[in-house]
């Protein structure tokens, strides 16, 4: 259990071991749909009453996946949440490497994107509106972190999510496709209703504080804005990208679409 922990709390670790814990039912389902390869599952007995609970256990079970049955409050002082659900797991994964991913349409790049909820919110969303990958770079937190899984709500399993050292490596990947890279600002960008992106494109988006630097943002063909009433200043990371992401998809829809008779 103290590996475990440790595996919660440490970056480094999960990394060096390729390690990371999961927490909850529904991650848990996504892992073994996705067909992760598992160190093992703990559950705490005492509080795995329901059915749902118990057919996915024996589903790890079935899958030749170990079940391991803790004592009462064993899993509290490992999970990250603050109420722990009764089933967690260590999985092995496998990141993608920049070199070996072939884009095909839209990437997303959190650049020094910290906050685990946004992270993961991202991932989901990009999930869901059919980009090929998320590329996380800069001081961005980790995708592994227990809170970006949760925040993901499975899709970490479902979308490539790859990690780099900076951005200029990230440039520098792209320059060799035929794209159009976007920087998103909070104001003086291009409408992004106005920019074509439904080919190959990459929409980057910045720090929840700060935003995008003026180097990242040189790196980037264009820089798009959301245009927005009211007296707020900015909008949340997520929302901003989800923004962004389905007036993407809204425009690949369009344009696959036979024409009208």
């Amino acid at each position: 259990m103290r590996r475990l922990r440790r595996l919660v709390q440490k970056r480094t670790l999960r990394w060096s071991e390729g390690v990371c814990v999961i927490e909850g039912p529904d991650l848990l389902e996504a892992a073994l749909d996705s067909q992760c390869e598992f160190e093992g599952v703990y559950v705490d007995e005492a509080h795995a009453t329901s059915d749902s609970l118990r057919a996915l256990l024996a589903r790890c079970d079935k899958a030749g996946v170990r079940v391991f049955n803790l004592a009462p409050g064993v899993l509290e002082r490992v999970a990250d949440a603050q109420n722990p659900q009764p089933v967690l797991a260590a999985i092995r994964f496998e990141p993608t490497r920049l070199s070996d991913f072939v884009l095909r349409g839209l990437v997303v790049v959190l650049n020094d994107v910290r906050d685990p909820g946004n992270a993961g919110t991202v991932i989901r969303t990009a999930d869901a509106a059919g980009a090929s990958a998320v590329i996380i770079c800069g001081h961005s937190v980790d995708p592994y972190n227990p809170k970006t899984l949760r925040a993901s709500a499975g899709s970490i399993f479902h979308i490539p999510v790859i990690s780099c050292t900076d951005f200029a490596e990230v440039a520098a990947w792209f320059s060799d496709v035929a794209g159009s890279s976007y920087a998103t600002v909070v104001r003086d960008g291009t409408d992004y209703r106005k920019v074509d992106l439904s080919g190959t494109a990459m929409i980057v988006v910045g720090n929840e504080a700060e935003g995008l630097s003026e180097l990242t943002i040189s790196h980037c063909d264009e820089s798009i804005s959301i245009p927005m009433q009211g007296r707020s200043e900015s909008l949340n990371v997520s929302i901003a990208t989800a923004v962004v992401l389905f007036e993407a998809k809204s425009q690949r829809d369009r344009r696959a679409a036979p024409p009208s008779t």
